[in-house]
């Protein structure tokens, strides 16, 4: 095979707002920009996100690329679609849900949903906990007692409610929290926890030593502070023109707008610089 010159390099995006437009439709160049970067260079790509594995899978399967391997659940797991399993995973220890259980006693009114390998369980069923839940395409079980809740394999928990809410949840957990860079808003609404020691950065490093590929050339790509940490992580952190200048001032390469081919202007600055 002629002119792999990019063999040992890993890009990883994520998906709404980075890979997707703000419609969340894939962007035609971006995927023309992927397969000539695998095909023509030799190079691995995934994504990364907050999605478990069925809600990732149409995202990842459409893409067509060989790497079946991917970043979910914000970094606490690595699924392998080609063998139908995880190949590493980081649940969610005592520390963690203690904090959780703090949390939901200090906020009566917020519900919080605990993502698992097969099923999300939500917690105080709102109605925006129950559209998160619909679209993470999983089974769902709700429950009013947080003490009969099962608490093995949880790989996340995302709170929900009106932002006012959330920025209080915020404080409250980053004052008992012995690290916060498993801690991360998704939105204005939503306010997600992984296992300590876990962000999608360092899954992302993770995948890479899979794949023999070192730290200096990975790359990322994203929009929101949830990629805040993996954009850190990485050799070559890039993030798309709309992203908020906190995530512009830790990017060495900012591109357009999503909806114009974010991920193919990361690509082509690799193939020209790198290649």
């Amino acid at each position: 095979m002629e002119n792999k010159k990019l063999s040992n390099w890993l890009i990883a995006s994520d998906i709404d707002g980075t890979l997707n437009d703000k419609s969340r439709r894939l962007v035609r160049r971006n995927y023309d920009a992927i397969h000539k970067y695998i095909e023509e260079y030799g190079g691995h790509f995934t994504l990364a996100s907050g999605r478990n594995p069925e809600s990732m899978r149409k995202h990842f399967e459409r893409l067509d690329i060989p790497n079946g391997k991917a970043v979910v659940i914000n970094g606490a797991g690595i699924y392998d679609f080609a063998e139908e399993k995880f190949v590493w995973t980081s649940p969610l220890n005592d520390y963690c849900i203690d904090i959780v259980r703090k949390c939901i006693k200090k906020f009566p009114t917020l519900a919080f949903q605990a993502i698992t390998d097969d099923q999300v369980l939500i917690f105080r069923p709102t109605f925006s906990a129950r559209i998160l839940a619909v679209n993470a395409k999983s089974k769902v079980k709700y429950y009013y007692n947080f003490d009969k809740m099962p608490k093995e394999n949880w790989y996340k928990v995302i709170f929900t409610g009106i932002p006012p809410a959330m920025k209080a949840l915020e404080r409250y957990v980053i004052n008992m929290s012995r690290t916060t860079e498993n801690l991360m808003f998704s939105s204005p609404w939503s306010y997600e926890i992984v296992n300590e020691d876990t962000n999608k950065g360092k899954a992302v490093l993770k995948l890479a030593e899979i794949l023999g590929v070192p730290q200096e050339n990975t790359a990322a790509i994203g929009d929101y502070f949830n990629d805040y940490e993996m954009l850190k992580a990485v050799g070559l952190p890039a993030c798309c023109g709309q992203a908020p200048r906190g995530m512009k001032r830790i990017a060495k390469l900012v591109t357009c707008h999503c909806n114009l081919g974010a991920v193919a202007d990361l690509i082509e600055y690799i193939i020209k610089n790198y290649s």
